[in-house]
């Protein structure tokens, strides 16, 4: 019996824990599901401006990573259909263009043989104008020969005695039946001629009857292939009108698809929250690109100024404020107090309101004695100046306060959080802006780099300013040629 209730109680927690893992599944995972089947639908942009109010900071910014995703790949296979319709219009372009080509080559052709045919019509309109004047002449002829035929008959009919009486002597008669054998032998001749003329003639017309036939029917053939290729270049250029309009309309998408993905983009590193060991060394080229786009300074010497302050928010602050009335805090590690750790006039008053603020705003999880800010640094045995600073740009609170709200502007946030990553490179930059950096030049960077430090001497020269010039060559390479030597890789890694 004891061993039945203990199954039966094992069964009973198994089931209940298989049920609150389901839960907790559903709770937590979810939500992020929900729009993993219809990214088409659920990345439109209005769904994305309305999925911020609706969805928790995690599942939007998963919705986000999704569609950026999503858009990214959109645009490289519009990419590819863009390249494959480029390649269809040029190839509807180069046969109409050999068309045109053969349709005007037809063209001639066909004007060609019409000249032909004309001159064909002509020559046989002469030569069957012969024909009938060479008949006329072989009924003349034939006239001729039949009056011939009938005179030396009548001759050969006459008796002697009438011979004898109409010629003066008998070689007379003789001389006159001689002349006209001869005359008839010289018409049948002429006979023979002329009736060969007409033969000639009529062959010689019918081959250009025929020619003429012959090239009627070409030009027929060559009138129809010019039709058939006509025909063909109109259905190629309504083709052509098609894939131009599709060609458009894929640039049009490319282009949204590119713009969208941007513009994700920039909503990501608004969320970005600088993770335990600072973030990706590729994200933060990025971030320092589009901010030096906006403000004007070299995203390199930006990132070389993050390198040396946070290791671009790798390194947090090592100490916690806890004591506002002095400004004494303690060494996050060690537990030990650590003095003069923020301004308590100067900077507290500004640090505790912040604090409130990004809390109330759900921006930060900490309160103000247990956010990390920089310890004061010593020298030769000795604290000088004060610690306090916050976030990847280090910025103490009251110079913060200073640029909080053209910080908001920019970004569109409703407040300015220095532990957030594009407000702080977006910080970062502004102020080296107003350092004079946006010059570009070496000696405009090199001052503004300590200014940003706060000291001139040249031990800060040596120490924070060299190095800063130093990693933004290295930077600068890797910005220009997606590489760095082995050099920089071991300075800044």
């Amino acid at each position: 019996m004891l061993k039945k209730g203990l199954k039966t109680r094992f069964f009973h927690l198994l089931k209940t824990t298989l049920f609150l893992g389901v839960c907790f599944y559903l709770i937590f995972f979810g939500q992020k599901n929900v729009f993993s089947e219809n990214l088409e639908q659920d990345c439109i942009w209005e769904n994305i401006v309305q999925a911020e109010k609706n969805l928790s900071k995690d599942a939007y910014k998963d919705l986000l990573e999704s569609c950026k995703i999503f858009y990214d790949q959109k645009s490289v296979d519009l990419a590819k259909d863009i390249t494959k319709t480029q390649a269809e219009k040029n190839t509807l372009a180069n046969k109409i263009a050999t068309l045109q080509k053969q349709i005007k080559n037809l063209e001639y052709q066909i004007n060609q043989s019409n000249v032909m045919i004309k001159d064909l019509g002509g020559q046989i309109e002469d030569t069957a104008e012969s024909i009938d004047k060479t008949i006329s002449q072989i009924d003349e002829i034939k006239q001729q020969l039949k009056t011939n035929l009938q005179l030396k008959y009548e001759e050969d009919q006459k008796s002697t005695i009438e011979i004898l009486f109409s010629e003066k002597t008998l070689s007379g008669f003789f001389d006159n039946l001689v002349a006209l054998e001869a005359i008839g032998v010289k018409i049948q001749d002429l006979l023979k001629n002329v009736q060969g003329l007409k033969i000639n003639l009529e062959g010689q017309k019918d081959q250009m009857d025929s020619e003429k036939k012959e090239l009627e029917q070409l030009v027929t053939i060559q009138q129809l292939q010019k039709n058939q290729n006509t025909k063909q270049q109109q259905q190629n250029q309504e083709f052509l009108s098609l894939t131009e309009a599709e060609y458009k309309n894929y640039l049009a998408q490319h282009e949204d698809a590119v713009d969208k993905s941007s513009k994700i983009g920039s909503l990501l590193f608004e969320l970005i929250e600088v993770p335990e060991g600072g973030i990706q060394f590729e994200d933060a080229v990025q971030i320092a690109k589009n901010i030096s786009s906006q403000t004007g300074i070299r995203a390199a010497f930006s990132l070389a100024i993050l390198w040396q302050e946070t290791r671009i928010g790798k390194i947090q602050g090592g100490c916690y404020l806890k004591i506002t009335s002095t400004g004494e805090g303690v060494y996050i590690k060690t537990g030990n107090k650590a003095p003069k750790s923020m301004h308590p006039t100067r900077d507290v008053p500004v640090f505790l309101q912040l604090i409130s603020d990004l809390n109330k705003n759900n921006l930060l999880k900490t309160d103000a004695f247990n956010t990390p800010v920089s310890c004061c640094m010593i020298s030769n045995g000795s604290y000088f100046g004060w610690g306090g600073a916050m976030g990847p740009a280090q910025f103490i609170p009251s110079t913060w306060n200073i640029y909080a709200d053209e910080i908001a502007t920019i970004s569109g946030a409703t407040l300015a959080n220095p532990w957030n990553i594009r407000d702080a490179f977006l910080a970062n930059a502004l102020y080296l802006r107003d350092l004079g950096a946006t010059k570009q030049t070496y000696v405009a960077e090199m001052n503004a780099a300590l200014r940003y430090f706060g000291c001139a001497s040249a031990w800060c020269q040596t120490n924070y300013g060299n190095p800063v010039m130093n990693v933004s060559k290295c930077f600068q390479e890797y910005i220009s040629s997606g590489a760095m030597s082995v050099a920089c890789r071991e300075a800044v890694f």
